[in-house]
This record gives C-alpha cells, sequence and structure tokens, in this order.
C-alpha cells in the first residue's frame, strides 16, 4: 500500500484549462483520473498554448464516464511519458466504484477501438437480451448487468425507480445500466456499443449515435449526435466543436458519406466554438441549441442559383413542393435542406411520372451521389438522350387503314377465339376493362350531352377505339380502322346508353355484372370495343334535375367498358385527360395528323428486328426447365390439362403501418424500387414454400411502351417477361436483394 497527496479543484475549477494545468505542474501530479471530455479540451489547451511539459510527471491516467475513443487517447499520449499508462474504467454511480477496467494498448489503438475490458474482483458482468438471458458473445449486443460487491441496495425514497433498474440473476441482485455491450472472444474483453436511449429508430433503421460520433470524431476532437424532431419529421444533427479545426459542414459531410451507409449521415451539422459541459466535464446534450431549421436554404439572394433550363425549372419546382420553400438554389445540397432517403425516394417517382422516364434510365443510387438539382436536371437529361437514342429514326405515320394486327392484339384475339369460346364458365366477356366513375359532388354539374360528344372525340382522335379484328383466308389476324362517322352513327357499335338505378345497392351491383356480360357487349369483327353507360339514380329528389334531364347528379355512376384488345392500363389515364379535355372543349378534341395512330405500330413492331432480344431471352432462361412445375403445397389438385378456365383469384394481404414504413424505410435506404424489394421478397417466399428451390421463374407484365411515340397513345402494349433467379442457400436476404437488383 502506497500514500500520496489527493489534489482536488474547486467547484468548475476543472473547467478552467489554465488552473487545471497549472495544478498539474505545480503539484506535480503523478495519477490523474479524468472523463474523455476533460482529456480533449486538455490537450487541445496544451496545444494551443505550446505547453508540452504539462504531463511529462504523470505516470498513469485513468479515464471513464464516457465513451473513450482512440483519437482521444493518441492525442493525450503525444503530451505523456512513454511510462506512463492509460487505463479506461467503467461502472456507473450506482455501484460505487469502477466494476471493469482496462490497460490500453498498442493493440488497442490498431484495433481502432477502445474495450471497457474485464471485471474487477467480487463483481459480474453480464450481457442479456431483453428477456434477461445472455447473448452469444462476439455476435450480439445486449444490456449490460453489474452484479457484485459495490451494487448499491437502491434509491432513497424511489422504490418506483429502483425497481426499473434492479434486477435478479443467480438470486443475485443486479443493476441495470442501460448500456449497451457485448463480450469480445478474441481480446475476452467487454466491448462498449452504446446506449439503450442513444440507440434511435430513423425510418425503420435502428442507429447507434455513438458510431456516427466515431466517425465524425476521426476529423474533429468533439462531437455529439442526436435525433430531432421537426415538422413530423425526424432529423439526426451532428454539433461538432470546431474552434481549434478547421472543418466545415460540406467537408463533414464528405466524410460522413465516405464512411457511413446513407441512412446514419446527419442531416444537419451544427459547428460550435464549444460544446457545452456539465459539471463533471461531460457534454450537457441538454444544453446543445436546437437547429436553424429555417435556415436550410440560402436567404441571400445574391447567392441562390436559379433554374438555367426547363428540365431544372420542374425540378426546381417539385424540390420546392416536397421541402415547402418558396426558393432553393440549384448547387444546394438536399442533405442540406434536410432530405433523406425516403424524400429521394419520392423525388425518383415524381421524376419518373413529370419526364416519362423507363425505370432502368434512372437509378434511385444516381440520386443519391449527386444531390443538388443542377445535378439531378444533368442525370434526366442523359436518361432523355438515352430514349432518344432508341428513337434515333423516329417513327412516321404511315396513314393506313388496314395491317397485321399487333402480337398482343394476335394473343387476346386467339385466346378468346378459340380458348375462352370452349369453356363452360358462362362468362362471355374475358377481356373487358370497366372503369366505372361515381358524380361525387352536386357543385360541378355534368351535362350527359357534352359527356358524349366528349365521348365521340375520343373515338375519333384514337383509331384504334374503332378497329375490327378478323381472320383471312390464310390464317393471319388483320386489323381494320373504320370510318368515324359509320362508328358514331351506328348506334350499336357506338353505345352510349342511359339507365335508371334501383335504390338497393346490391342491385347495383347485380345490373353491372349483368352489362360486364352481355353477348353482345363487343363485336371485335365489327370495331365495337367500346361502351359507355350512364347509370342514373331516381331523380324526383333532386330539385337540379327535375326539369333537366340532361345533368348527372350526386351518386349518378358513368361505367365505360373497353375490350382490352385496344386498351391496357397505362391508357386509362391518357383515356381520362382526353375526356376531360374534350368536355371542357364541349367535344372539339384537336386531332394531329401527323400523330402516330395504334396501327403503325404494329407495322412497326411486325418489321423489327428482334434477333438481340431473341438471343438475350434464350440466354437468360439457358437451362431452365419450362415443362417443370413448382411443388406447392396447394389446397386442391392441378388441373391434368394445359386448357385453363381463364378463372383467377386476387388475394389481397394487407400488412400493418410498421410493416409498410419498414418495407418503404428498406427500399429507400438501400437504393431500391418497390418492384424490386417485392420481387426478392417473393423469391425468398418461394424458395421457403418450396423447401429450397433456387432456380425460380416467374412472369410479370410489362407496360412495354419503350419509345416516346407510344407514351400518349392508346391501345395494348403490355407484355409478359420472365423473371429468373439462381440463388444461393447461403445468401443473406441483403445479397439477395443485391442480387435481384443487378438482375
Amino acid at each position: 500500500m502506497v500514500g500520496g497527496q489527493v489534489i482536488i479543484l474547486h467547484p468548475y475549477g476543472q473547467l478552467d484549462m489554465e488552473l487545471f494545468s497549472k495544478t498539474i505542474s505545480h503539484h506535480q501530479v503523478s495519477y490523474l483520473g479524468t472523463v474523455p471530455s476533460q482529456m480533449i479540451n486538455l490537450t487541445k489547451f496544451l496545444n494551443t498554448t505550446n505547453r508540452n511539459y504539462v504531463l511529462e510527471t504523470l505516470r498513469c491516467v485513468s479515464t471513464g464516464g464516457e465513451a473513450l475513443f482512440v483519437g482521444t487517447v493518441v492525442d493525450m499520449q503525444r503530451y505523456l511519458k512513454n511510462n506512463c499508462r492509460i487505463y479506461n474504467y467503467y461502472g456507473p454511480t450506482e455501484c460505487t466504484e469502477a466494476a471493469v477496467e482496462h490497460l490500453i494498448t498498442e493493440d488497442d489503438l490498431a484495433r481502432s477501438s477502445i474495450p471497457l475490458g474485464q471485471p474487477m474482483a467480487n463483481v459480474y458482468i453480464y450481457v442479456v437480451n431483453k428477456y434477461l438471458q445472455p447473448t452469444i458473445p462476439g455476435m450480439h449486443m445486449g444490456e449490460i448487468i453489474i452484479g457484485g460487491a459495490g451494487v448499491f441496495a437502491g434509491y432513497r425514497s424511489r422504490n418506483e425507480l429502483t425497481a426499473q433498474v434492479m434486477c435478479q440473476i443467480n438470486n443475485e441482485l443486479c443493476y441495470k445500466t442501460g448500456d449497451l455491450g457485448c463480450f469480445n472472444p478474441k481480446t475476452r474483453c467487454l466491448e462498449y456499443c452504446g446506449r439503450e436511449d442513444y440507440q434511435v429508430k430513423l425510418r425503420g433503421q435502428r442507429i447507434e449515435l455513438s458510431e456516427i460520433e466515431s466517425v465524425i470524431m476521426s476529423i474533429v476532437a468533439m462531437c455529439v449526435v442526436v435525433k430531432v424532431a421537426q415538422c413530423n419529421s425526424d432529423y439526426l444533427v451532428a454539433y461538432v466543436e470546431g474552434k481549434s479545426y478547421s472543418v466545415n459542414e460540406e467537408q463533414l459531410r464528405q466524410h460522413c458519406q465516405s464512411h457511413l451507409p446513407q441512412y446514419m449521415i446527419p442531416s444537419f451539422f451544427v459547428i460550435l466554438d464549444k460544446l457545452p459541459l456539465n459539471p463533471n466535464g461531460k457534454i450537457d446534450r441538454k444544453l446543445l441549441p436546437p437547429p436553424d431549421f429555417s435556415s436550410r436554404h440560402l436567404t441571400n439572394h445574391d447567392e441562390i442559383l436559379l433554374p438555367t433550363n426547363d428540365i431544372e425549372v420542374s425540378i426546381h419546382r417539385i424540390w420546392c413542393e416536397i421541402f415547402k420553400q418558396n426558393q432553393i438554389s440549384t448547387d444546394t445540397n438536399i442533405f442540406t435542406l434536410g432530405g433523406h432517403s425516403l424524400f429521394i425516394m419520392q423525388l425518383f417517382h415524381r421524376y419518373k411520372t413529370e419526364f416519362l422516364l423507363e425505370t432502368n434510365t434512372l437509378s434511385i443510387s444516381s440520386l443519391f451521389q449527386h444531390p443538388t438539382i443542377i445535378h439531378h436536371a444533368q442525370l434526366i437529361q442523359q436518361s432523355i438522350n438515352i430514349i432518344s437514342t432508341l428513337d434515333d429514326n423516329p417513327w412516321s405515320s404511315l396513314q393506313i387503314m388496314k395491317a397485321k394486327a399487333s402480337f398482343a392484339q394476335e394473343r387476346i384475339f386467339l385466346d378468346e377465339q378459340i380458348r375462352f369460346s370452349s369453356t363452360n364458365n358462362n362468362i362471355n366477356n374475358m377481356y373487358v376493362i370497366p372503369l366505372i366513375y361515381r358524380i361525387s359532388s352536386l357543385n360541378d354539374h355534368i351535362s350527359i350531352s357534352r359527356l358524349q360528344h366528349a365521348y365521340q372525340s375520343i373515338v375519333k382522335k384514337h383509331q384504334v377505339l374503332r378497329t375490327a379484328l378478323s381472320l383471312d383466308t390464310n390464317g393471319t389476324i388483320l386489323q381494320h380502322c373504320l370510318d368515324t362517322n359509320a362508328i358514331i352513327n351506328d348506334k350499336k357499335l357506338s353505345r352510349f346508353l342511359m339507365i335508371n338505378l334501383p335504390d338497393e345497392e346490391h342491385e347495383l351491383n347485380e345490373i353491372v355484372k349483368k352489362i360486364l356480360n352481355q353477348s353482345d357487349l363487343f363485336d371485335l369483327s365489327k370495331g365495337h370495343v367500346i361502351n359507355c353507360h350512364i347509370l342514373r339514380r331516381d331523380q324526383s329528389n333532386h330539385a337540379l334535375t327535375q326539369n333537366n334531364d340532361d345533368v348527372l347528379t350526386k351518386d349518378d355512376l358513368i361505367l365505360f367498358t373497353i375490350h382490352h384488345a385496344c386498351f391496357d392500363g397505362a391508357s386509362t389515364s391518357i383515356f381520362l385527360r382526353d375526356l376531360s379535355l374534350a368536355y371542357q372543349s364541349d367535344g372539339s378534341l384537336p386531332v394531329d395528323d401527323n400523330s402516330l395512330p395504334y396501327i403503325d405500330y404494329a407495322v412497326h413492331e411486325q418489321i423489327m428486328n428482334m434477333t438481340s432480344a431473341q438471343e438475350f431471352w434464350l440466354l437468360q432462361l439457358k437451362g431452365y426447365n419450362l415443362a417443370r412445375q413448382l411443388s406447392l403445397p396447394v389446397d386442391r389438385q392441378r388441373s391434368s390439362t394445359n386448357q385453363r378456365s381463364g378463372l383467377a383469384s386476387t388475394a389481397q394481404i394487407t400488412f400493418d403501418d410498421e410493416i409498410c414504413r419498414s418495407f418503404l424505410n428498406y427500399a429507400s435506404s438501400h437504393h431500391l424500387t418497390l418492384f424490386q424489394l417485392g420481387l426478392s421478397i417473393f423469391y425468398v417466399f418461394l424458395c421457403k414454400l418450396t423447401h429450397g428451390e433456387t432456380d425460380l421463374c416467374i412472369s410479370s407484365i410489362n407496360a412495354n411502351r419503350y419509345r416516346s411515340e407510344l407514351v400518349n397513345m392508346i391501345g395494348m402494349f403490355v407484355s409478359t417477361l420472365p423473371y429468373r433467379v439462381e440463388l444461393d442457400p447461403q445468401w443473406s436476404f441483403d445479397e439477395v436483394v443485391k442480387y435481384v437488383q443487378e438482375k
């Protein structure tokens, strides 16, 4: 046992670096006990004042109370003699003294992490999960529980709080620290992994704030990261002490981007002259100033870069809508506005809609890597150029009225004429697309006569809605565009009917079903492919319509029925847009004589060179047994023949909000489209359902509008594509997702 003089500074004396350093030097202190924040402040002070001699008398330094980073130790060692030992101690106040200790070695500095160490005599350390079960060393972290000598009996007069932090393990009273840790089997040391209350969940991702702090503190001395809520959104904010370091926000952001996943990068960096400390010299998070969200964009108009072209103007408008700003400089980094992965995902889908982009011409990753309006405009221009490259030889109007049917038309025609005509399922119209709309308000009066004129204008503009399909003597399926007046003036071919509805809702459903199953609803051979039914409620209770049969009232229905041979899902928005324009202009819808009709697409499709496409798909499906059927657990036997009824069942699964958020957050943080993630999940589901089948091929429909001429065209373009994967059973889900994304 040895004795020595104890030097105690006056209250708040440890915050005065001048006094602190003079005390050490004057009393020739040989042992120093402090906290990491104090070590950082002391080394910064010694560096700026060139007092390299102050710590020469120290033979031992012990630190605890906060996480200790390698950079702090390295900075301290510059002022210490080689024989000075540095200890890292761990033990909360509730355990009286330190419970764990570790002598820092060169190996620790090489591993870039400082462990907490090993339990001291008569102390027991447990790392457990939320059920107080031990975690697997080296694989899982858990809460650090301390038992043995020194554990306190409880908080005075606070029995409820005592009950929250105490537990029993092996019939011994133990203290739940709230700290996260794990045992490292290689070093046989306890590692610190942060605190439960500093482990936050942000947009579905669990984030350990100390990991972010560790990365930032590799280039600055002191940093603390917190989660801040603003306008129903959560943000990570990094507070950095930058007085002695010439760093700015952009440098900090770039450093984080090169060392952290996107979802862990702080949205805001606040650089302070000094971080607030409590009386013990630790960083006081409660005294951190709130970030100034109002300064997220430039307010000095001399510094704002305005949009310079149409694409930038559109992107600027979208950004202002999303971030609720009036003005954003085109060179502003989206992440300095508080942007995050979900915003990027939102922009990705907005861009696709706004600029009519194909999915494979623009990637989410590129938007992340180039996060300004200027850069996004350049990426979109490149995407448009790719489409333009495909359109190097623009398709011109052929001015024809008769030609071979398109491949999609052939598929549906044969299916309906051969397969479905022979089934006994009492369904006449297998390929009907119903569009039903309800009049929702009396404020906007819908005129039936104007609606009929608008309907006729649509039929006039889009030839495919007055196109007949027939089989010639050579077995070729032909399409023939009929004269507009011939269709419109023939009541049977341009059906625009009024039906009075009963009051009962179930009878309404029966009427709609009856319409959809009419045997004469369509006649492809005569070009009768579209109908409009006005389903009207009893008009006696509506004062507005008692003397005006031309006005539709609230809860009246409009039912359009269109044959799938001339219409697909993407055609719906085009149909409604043109119907609205025609109604507003009372039937006068402009028709461009040079615009490409669907029949021209069918001709161009027939003469396209498909050699490279054929080679691609043969390579994709090479070695796959197309006749093989997956062994699925089904509740009924498969049909013994290849003849199918055409009947299908749609299974709708509704996920709760938490699963939906997790799905969206995973997609955005891994730069995936929702389809890519959904496909990956479905593959894994099939693999498990088939007990490990790894060579899987499923089909999915594709819009197939691969040229700019097809974007505003009504017609049937949809194709079915095979999606084949060959999974490795050893892959993690992240690896499956990456593979599917690359495929």
